[in-house]
C-alpha cells in the first residue's frame, strides 16, 4: 500500500471517529424519514413506508431527549426538538388515510 493510500485511509478513519450528538440525531432522523416514505432508501433505491419503524425511531428520539435533558447545549437541544416536532407532524400526516 502506498503512502498516499495509507494517508487516505487515516483521513477516512478520522472522519468516522468525529461523531457528534447532532450527527447521531441526523442518522436516526434519516431512518425515520426513510421509513415514512419521504426519502429514498439507499439500500433499495426506492421509497418504502413502514410506520411501525418510523414510530419506533421517533419514540427513540423522544427517549434520547428525555435522557439528555439538561446536558445539551442550545444548538443540540434546539436541533433535537425541531427534528422530533417535524417527524411527529409528518408521521401524523402519513398515518392519515388517503
Amino acid at each position: 500500500m502506498s503512502v498516499k493510500e495509507t494517508n487516505k485511509k487515516e483521513e477516512n478513519k478520522e472522519e468516522l471517529e468525529k461523531a457528534t450528538f447532532i450527527s447521531i440525531i441526523m442518522r436516526m432522523a434519516t431512518g425515520a424519514y426513510i421509513s415514512l416514505g419521504l426519502a429514498v432508501d439507499p439500500t433499495t433505491g426506492k421509497k418504502n413506508k413502514d410506520l411501525e419503524v418510523s414510530k419506533y425511531l421517533i419514540d427513540s428520539l423522544r427517549t434520547l431527549r428525555e435522557k439528555t435533558k439538561g446536558n445539551l447545549d442550545k444548538e443540540e437541544e434546539g436541533y433535537l426538538n425541531n427534528i422530533i416536532q417535524d417527524l411527529e407532524l409528518k408521521y401524523v400526516k402519513e398515518k392519515e388515510p388517503k
